[in-house]
């Protein structure tokens, strides 16, 4: 390992504006309401569920669960179907939607009311798809970035999951202009992702290393880290400083930090610290 290690760390890193709002909303129900339910984890980051857990948060996965007095709907959203249901429950209901997730439902709706053939561009197992989808119909069409072009009638509106990178609404639209004579786009990429991977590909260029810091269960974190790979610099995705590794830097002199959108600043800041008591700057 180098003498003295440059940490270059993006500026962007950590919570975006959805995250944050839902996660500040959770903790402000708790000192409220004592105990409170999510419907599934808030957000993709097994650190922060755990200190909800503290806090009297748990994750829940029925609406129907007799001991709920709060529940608040995670930054994915849910189905329309969900959504209708939980209008008529009696305890509270806090919606935690990510506001450009709101948005996509809305444009799903629309371009279903309009008469469109509905195309979803991300991951069809992702719970922001899956709500995605209640709102597009059951005839929509979901295409994930490695997915062949299918066959697509003569009008077809998209609507794209917000963490997906630009790259893959640019490539659909190159292969799908032959056989559509109206194609109308809602670009419901979250403007955050883009300028995350814009700083992400900045650093990576000008680093001999890369963390990309967030849960492994997270999408765009886990995106961070196979766009670092495909530059072929050497990439580490962690989701804690514990798992960082001395023989990592050896020869490096420049180590990069990248997160996630829903990786808290308390973990980047630890995974910094480790890495300034390994010799960094």
């Amino acid at each position: 390992m180098a003498d003295r290690i440059k940490i270059v760390a993006a500026k962007r890193a950590g919570f975006c504006f959805g995250v944050k709002r839902a996660v500040d909303l959770t903790f402000d129900a708790a000192k409220k309401s004592g105990q409170v339910y999510t419907l599934g984890p808030i957000i993709h980051n097994p650190q922060v569920i755990e200190r909800l857990k503290a806090q009297g948060v748990a994750p829940i996965e029925s609406i129907d669960n007799r001991r709920i007095k709060t529940l608040i709907i995670r930054t994915h959203g849910v189905t329309s179907e969900i959504s209708e249901r939980l209008a008529k429950k009696t305890y509270t209901v806090i919606d935690a939607t990510c506001p450009f997730v709101k948005k996509a439902q809305r444009y799903a709706g629309l371009l279903k009311e309009e008469g469109y053939q509905v195309v979803i561009i991300g991951d069809r197992e992702h719970p922001e798809v899956i709500g995605l989808v209640s709102y597009a119909g059951p005839d929509c069409i979901v295409i994930n970035k490695d997915d062949p072009l299918p066959k697509l009638r003569s009008r077809v509106g998209v609507v794209v999951q917000t963490t997906q990178p630009i790259s893959v609404l640019k490539r659909f639209v190159a292969e799908s202009v032959d056989q559509i004579k109206e194609l109308k786009i809602f670009n419901t990429i979250c403007n955050s992702t883009a300028l995350r991977l814009k700083e992400t590909k900045r650093i990576a260029k000008g680093v001999d290393v890369v963390i990309v810091v967030g849960g492994k269960n997270s999408a765009n974190t886990t995106q961070l880290a196979k766009f670092c790979i495909s530059m072929a610099v050497p990439t580490y995705h962690i989701e804690t400083a514990k798992e960082i590794r001395n023989d990592w830097f050896a020869g490096v002199d420049k180590v990069g930090i990248t997160a996630g959108a829903s990786t808290p600043d308390w973990i980047i800041e630890e995974v910094a610290d480790r890495i300034r008591d390994m010799g960094g700057r």
